[in-house]
């Protein structure tokens, strides 16, 4: 079995940073494109940043210029440095993996179980 498992988040005051991360585990070949999505209450998940194998990143325009992606492939780990949050920040964050299980194998998707995210004073 595969798990994504987060970890980071928390409280933090507007203008703040935060950091999470998300290391992925179990029988896994190779991991395609990472990223990382969020849900805020009554709202649908969407993307916040994703990064693929070689390091190539896209991000929603609400986050550009405040939030970085990165991963450690050794480490099977990607990262999300989060800088001057804002209170519409506010959600749970999901980590979302493209993973080859493998080498005969396709490419199968997997999330994490989320890791709030609150922005507030």
């Amino acid at each position: 079995q595969v798990q994504l498992v987060e970890s980071g988040g928390g409280l933090v005051q507007p203008g703040g940073s935060l950091s999470v991360s998300c290391a992925a585990s179990g029988n896994i070949f190779k991991i395609n494109a990472m990223g990382w999505y969020r849900q805020a209450p009554g709202k649908q998940r969407e993307l916040v940043a994703r990064i693929t194998r070689g390091g190539s990143t896209n991000y929603a325009d609400s986050v550009k210029g405040r939030f970085t992606i990165s991963r450690d492939n050794a480490q099977n780990t990607v990262y999300l440095q989060m800088n001057s949050l804002k209170p519409e920040d506010t959600a749970v964050y999901y980590c979302n993996a493209d993973i080859i299980l493998s080498v005969t194998s396709g490419v199968f998707n997997y999330w994490g179980q989320g890791t709030q995210v609150s922005v507030s004073s």
